[in-house]
């Protein structure tokens, strides 16, 4: 693959203008207010994954409309309360199997895996959650245009509120410092992750790696592939439809949600990513409403910076829990 966006002098200084609605704060303060958090609705089973110094707990926590998702909780066994680490995955994916996930339990934090409703069946070893009173059992991809035409119905309005109680379910735990609850993901699980700090002021850091979901008007359209694509193929049939599906994005878009962020956070790109373009990366980063930083990996496709940006994550998130991590 190419370089085909913008140079990287020019995407360091790149700040468009993206279209937010004039509703766009009560949009998200009625939709919370609507679903609010609710712990009653909570349950932890233990598990044994056949795995020493972690505890391993399946979790359903009551999301949007209080449908309950499914979440894996691993943990230090030595003394807590530990920092947390919420964890969103990327499109397609659910959250997989116990074994998957043990570098931040490695590391003395406590990682809440969040599954994503609906998903689940594009790739990996599974999700467990439906998309409950909307479209049934975990699907393949693709959720892009799942009611579309109005936000309130858009898909992606559920799947940002189950972020947001995702984090408050963390901190619910025993185990947990409420106080030292970080949110990350990458791709659509960055996505997540920016909503979260966005939509939830208890999230105390931030780590978005090769963020999905950002600057729609420029993405849709600059990339052929997947997942933005699917918005291509149903305006290529809707030809009437382009006005509403970008006022429905606006909604959505990490760019506007991100400038309501203030936890410090560490972004990553890669020039060659074709799935998320870094000009749209950098249009969220350098709006963003907190402090922040980027790593910018040149040779790399999605793929990003994979192990090598996940050392620099615990290092970094380390700085920010070294109280008791």
């Amino acid at each position: 693959m190419p370089f085909f966006d913008l140079p990287l002098d020019k995407l360091e200084e790149y700040r468009p203008d993206v279209v937010e609605p004039a509703d766009f704060d009560d949009f998200w303060a009625t939709t919370l207010d609507e679903h609010p958090w609710r712990a009653e609705g909570m349950t932890l089973v233990d598990v044994d994954a056949g795995l020493r110094d972690v505890r391993v707990q399946d979790m359903t926590f009551p999301g949007y409309d209080g449908a309950p998702i499914a979440a894996w909780v691993i943990s230090p066994t030595t003394p807590g309360p530990h920092p947390a680490v919420v964890h969103y995955v990327g499109y397609g994916g659910g959250r997989g199997m116990p074994e998957e996930h043990l570098v931040w339990a490695g590391a003395g934090f406590v990682q809440v895996v969040m599954d994503t409703r609906g998903q689940g069946a594009g790739w990996g070893t599974g999700g467990a959650t439906a998309d409950t009173g909307h479209a049934g059992g975990p699907a393949a991809p693709g959720f892009m245009t799942r009611g579309i035409e109005e936000p309130r119905d858009y898909y992606y309005r559920r799947l940002y509120v189950d972020a947001h109680h995702a984090v408050e379910a963390a901190a619910a735990l025993e185990q947990v410092d409420p106080t030292r609850v970080a949110a990350t993901g990458g791709s659509q699980g960055g996505a997540l992750a920016i909503a979260a700090a966005s939509l939830n002021p208890r999230v105390a850091a931030l780590m978005a790696d090769v963020p999905f979901l950002c600057h729609f008007e420029r993405a849709v359209g600059l990339t052929g592939r997947e997942p933005y694509e699917e918005i291509v193929r149903f305006l290529a049939v809707h030809r009437d439809k382009e006005e509403q599906v970008f006022t429905t994005l606006s909604y959505f878009d990490n760019v506007n949600l991100g400038k309501r962020a203030t936890a410090p956070a560490l972004f990553s790109t890669a020039l060659m990513d074709a799935v998320c373009p870094p000009s749209t990366v950098f249009a969220m980063k350098n709006h963003y409403g907190g402090p922040s930083e980027i790593e910018v990996y040149r040779f790399n496709g999605h793929e990003g910076g994979a192990t090598y940006h996940l050392r620099k994550q615990l290092a970094w998130l380390k700085e920010r829990t070294a109280e008791s991590s």
